[in-house]
């Protein structure tokens, strides 16, 4: 008989052994309740997180909801890390792998790598740094180097902007020296009404003034009523008022355009006009204006 026939003979004599196919069982059921177990500690963590958030937003020393949703997306992913990789040890276990060796030539390994990759290593380290120090959360509007947006993901190792046209820019974080936040305090929304010298300018403040009172309540955006400071500027042809108004962050464009709409209506309503910028004075040769 040969060495095939041989090996064939002793695997076909395993299999037709009772208690090879007990332990195949019992292996294949261990493997079933390790993966079901690990599903299990994946939904009850995710809850407590998300719980533990819940409570935090119910205390007086509450974070920003922008950082605990990033803190809570980071945890979540972390916990499913741990969690798969615990769960893929015990699963070459019951393989009958040795997964101390296993670990052993990993950390040999890894620590070859790690020389190797250093940009990987600044990035997670930098990663860390942006997520702990609230640097900038999911959902903030900045702007970092030459690309500004609002953020989409913050990972540990890349950071992932969406700009206002839909271009999304991957940045590694070991790259990000400097960073503009826009969302962390309130925005300012400036606004110039020009009027013609002709008009009366009390009467244009009052009408102005009276409009802006109004205006908290048509306006969710707006913190506190807008403010008229007064003259702003004299030009050729017109007179500038400017009117403030603070905004929740980034909500100033469209709180701008708002109120300039309502002035101008208003202001059309009780007879004061813009002026008339195709009007021109200017003299001939002769010194005399037309």
């Amino acid at each position: 008989m040969s060495i095939t026939e041989k090996g064939m003979q002793k695997l076909i004599t395993k299999f037709q052994n009772e208690d090879t196919w007990m332990s195949i069982g019992e292996g294949f059921l261990k493997i079933i309740a390790i993966i079901i177990i690990s599903n299990i500690l994946i939904r009850i963590g995710k809850l407590a997180i998300h719980n533990i958030f819940k409570i935090r937003t119910l205390s007086p020393l509450n974070t920003s909801v922008r950082r605990e949703e990033t803190l809570s997306k980071l945890l979540d992913n972390i916990l499913s890390y741990v969690v798969y990789f615990i769960s893929a040890m015990m699963i070459l276990s019951v393989l009958g792998i040795d997964i101390k060796a296993l670990i052993a030539g990993a950390g040999v390994v890894g620590l070859a790598v790690g020389f190797g990759a250093q940009s990987l290593v600044k990035d997670v380290i930098s990663g860390f740094f942006i997520i702990f120090e609230d640097q900038f959360s999911v959902g903030d509007h900045v702007r970092i180097g030459l690309f500004e947006g609002n953020v989409e993901t913050i990972g540990l190792r890349t950071t992932k902007l969406k700009s206002w046209t839909g271009e999304v820019h991957i940045l590694p974080n070991g790259s990000i020296t400097q960073v503009t936040n826009f969302s962390l305090n309130n925005s300012l929304a400036i606004i110039d009404i020009a009027i013609s010298y002709g008009e009366d300018i009390d009467k244009a403040e009052k009408v102005i003034a009276d409009a802006l009172e109004k205006m908290t309540s048509q306006y969710e955006e707006l913190t506190k009523a807008p403010e008229l400071l007064g003259i702003q500027t004299m030009g050729p042809n017109e007179i500038v008022l400017r009117v403030v108004a603070e905004t929740l962050p980034m909500k100033q464009s469209g709180v701008t355009r708002g109120i300039r709409k309502d002035i101008k209506l208003v202001l059309d309503e009780n007879g004061i006009k813009a002026p008339n910028l195709n009007f021109m004075m200017y003299q001939n040769g002769s010194g005399q204006s037309k």
